[in-house]
């Protein structure tokens, strides 16, 4: 949650005697003080209690006049507000805030437990203090709510939308996870280890290059590889399927380096419709790519020797040290490095990605 979206769902003020506080409160037992709210802006309020408010995870009080957020449309996931006019079993009848009325099952409708972001912050005050001794928990709880207030100071998204709700939800937006090995088992370790990120609330990032280019024989089965690009699509499409932490989708990060053989296939892949739809993709180019560009020079697309003894066991996705180690690669194509560098900006033009990293 950033800054300008926290300001959108509109500050809140911490005051006390009708003065705003320039000191943490007093810490001798006094009940913590009161805080002032305003009217929330409608988007800002919309992306609050959606992504930030606690929920009734149990859905078991949602009563007629009940302020809710409700999906209107199941394929895409759009979310609006809305009110309760009529419970019918698993059934709820809801007025948008439009006027349009909607019939929604149960399980597509959220009530929020919070209503403004005062009392989300309250919640993650009580909640950051938590591992503090017993006798010390109200004391913290009143110094971290006055940090919280007026932003002074504004945590990361997963921790507004996780502390004190004693749900198993990360407390980090963003994870960098280790390159898949280049094996049917490791892809699917990966894909396994990104799920549990992201249905906890983190994002996460991976750089596939340590993944066998396309066409690439693969010995174990006598066949050919379907490439790097293929097993990011599947990565890309299981975010799709993900709710982080019950309120938004996964969120991904692909990244293959600028040595790789697929990097020209990967550069262009989302100016196709369908393809990597679920994810963020960028290229990892290094100061020797962009020499060989200034120079106008050939780049030599390269992957390891997978026939090599040590393969298996050793390659890991870092090239630098497969040929420190004087291990072998494979050229297996060289072009001129202005033209992948003029594919990033073309395509970067065309559908806003890659980024570079």
């Amino acid at each position: 949650m950033t800054a300008n979206t926290l300001n959108s769902a509109e500050k809140v003020t911490h005051k006390t005697n009708g003065h705003h506080a320039t000191s943490a409160p007093a810490t001798n037992g006094q009940a913590a003080p009161a805080y002032a709210t305003n009217t929330l802006h409608p988007l800002g309020e919309k992306i609050f209690l959606d992504r930030y408010a606690l929920k009734d995870g149990k859905k078991e009080t949602v009563a007629v006049g009940d302020l809710v957020i409700v999906a209107v449309n199941l394929e895409t996931g759009q979310r609006e507000i809305g009110t309760v006019k009529q419970v019918n079993g698993r059934e709820v009848t809801i007025e948008l805030r439009d006027g349009e009325i909607v019939e929604r099952a149960l399980e597509n409708v959220d009530k929020p437990l919070e209503t403004h972001p005062s009392q989300m912050l309250d919640r993650v005050a009580r909640g950051l203090a938590e591992i503090e001794a017993p006798e010390k928990q109200e004391e913290w709880t009143q110094n971290f709510r006055w940090l919280l207030d007026d932003w002074k100071f504004i945590p990361g998204g997963r921790i507004l939308t996780a502390a004190g709700t004693e749900q198993n939800l990360t407390y980090y937006n963003c994870y960098v996870i280790p390159s898949p090995e280049d094996s049917r088992e490791g892809i699917m370790n990966t894909l396994t280890q990104m799920t549990e990120i992201m249905s906890r609330g983190g994002g996460v990032g991976i750089n596939i290059s340590s993944l066998r280019p396309h066409h690439a024989y693969v010995k174990g089965v006598n066949g050919r590889s379907s490439g790097a690009v293929s097993w990011g699509e599947l990565y890309s499409f299981v975010t799709g399927l993900i709710e982080q932490g019950g309120s938004r989708r996964g969120a991904l990060m692909l990244i293959m380096n600028v040595w790789h053989p697929d990097v020209l296939e990967f550069i262009s892949s989302k100016r196709t419709m369908g393809r990597i739809t679920n994810a963020n993709i960028s290229v990892g180019i290094t100061d020797d790519f962009m020499a060989a560009v200034k120079a106008e020079a050939d780049w030599d697309l390269i992957f390891p020797d997978t026939t090599h003894p040590d393969y298996d066991d050793t390659w890991n996705g870092d090239l630098a040290a497969w040929q420190a180690a004087g291990r072998p690669v494979v050229v297996h194509k060289t072009v001129k490095a202005a033209d992948i560098w003029n594919s990033i900006i073309e395509s970067a033009w065309a559908s806003a990605e890659p980024g570079v990293f």
